[in-house]
């Protein structure tokens, strides 16, 4: 009995000595909210990214650097990015994706600009001099109301800040894996469905040339690759990424990736089909006349999140935390 009193003293002792620095954090808020149970998940105090008072932006017109207020320079890119009439859960979304890029670029000493090589960045008044009468009082306004809602908020993966937290227009309908169209994989950046994007832009758009002017694009984008002769019987598709995107096309001799068909001839996305016209000898000949038919659907490299798809989410009823976990997977939000 007597050595039962002193284990559950002993006990109590190490559990008060272990838990009062423990709880001593929590109330400093080390973790910007986040409990210590939580911290078990992966985001240690090491790994937690402070967000800096301004930013540095290279001004690509004028070649000169501007800094900004930071939490000012969020808001100023999803203005710039989504439109303000998007959903307020899909504008939190892009605000903390926004953020979570920025900082990547910060914590790798890489310079940001204010094109779509980063992020698109216009200062306040560039943003209500490119939006209709009243914009500042209504769009403007609700941007800026979401994106002081998640104020200081960052995605991580398995405890460390997300370094490319890429984003698009519209996927129509599935994302992509980043292998299929960029150089790596990347855990978080998975092809995942993208179901409510009904008001997107970019739905079958088609696009029509013919043989010949479809030759002459290509040869001039790839002037290193030896094509042959180009003629329908030897343009085709062979083969299609986890996001049905095209991965693989035949043209001539040589064969080329969807994206850098889509970049040859300015499609809004690799998600494409294509057809012919049929015409005097089309079949297999080099009838330079003969017209190809391209059909894309969405707009955008496909990889991250569809800005649509996120809007299309928040109008279903998800909140920015759902979205955000939807089209990174893994990740989470402190």
């Amino acid at each position: 009995m007597k050595l039962r009193i002193i284990l559950t003293a002993v006990l109590t002792v190490i559990i008060f000595l272990v838990g009062v620095p423990v709880a001593a954090v929590a109330l400093k808020g080390g973790l910007g909210g986040i409990s210590w149970t939580e911290g078990f998940k992966g985001v240690s105090f090491a790994n937690k990214v402070e967000t800096p008072e301004t930013i540095e932006v290279l001004r690509c017109e004028s070649g000169k650097r501007e800094k900004a207020d930071f939490e000012d320079y969020v808001a100023r890119v999803v203005a710039s990015e989504m439109p303000a009439n998007f959903e307020e859960e899909a504008l939190k979304a892009q605000s903390v994706a926004a953020r979570t890029f920025a900082m990547a670029k910060i914590e790798t000493k890489s310079p940001i600009c204010d094109s779509t090589h980063c992020q698109v960045y216009k200062t306040e008044e560039e943003l209500i001099n490119c939006h209709p009468d009243g914009w500042e009082n209504e769009g403007w306004k609700k941007v800026k109301k979401a994106c002081r809602a998640t104020e200081g908020e960052l995605l991580y993966y398995d405890g460390k800040l997300v370094m490319q937290p890429l984003f698009f227009s519209s996927s129509g309908g599935q994302t992509e894996n980043s292998e299929d169209v960029f150089v790596s994989a990347v855990p978080y950046l998975i092809s995942v469905s993208s179901p409510y994007e009904e008001k997107a832009t970019h739905r079958d758009e088609e696009t029509v040339m013919t043989v010949k002017e479809f030759a002459s694009k290509v040869r001039k984008a790839f002037p290193e690759k030896d094509f042959g002769t180009i003629k329908a019987g030897n343009i085709k598709i062979l083969s299609r990424t986890a996001g049905g995107r095209v991965d693989k096309m035949k043209v001539g001799d040589a064969t080329l990736k969807g994206t850098e068909v889509r970049s040859a001839l300015g499609l809004s996305s690799a998600l494409f089909t294509l057809s012919f016209k049929e015409g005097t000898g089309w079949r297999g000949s080099a009838d330079a006349n003969t017209k190809i038919v391209f059909v894309s659907n969405g707009s955008g490299h496909g990889v991250g999140m569809s800005q649509y798809g996120a809007d299309g989410m928040a109008r279903e009823g998800a909140d920015y935390r759902e979205i955000l976990k939807h089209y990174y997977s893994g990740t989470e939000i402190y």
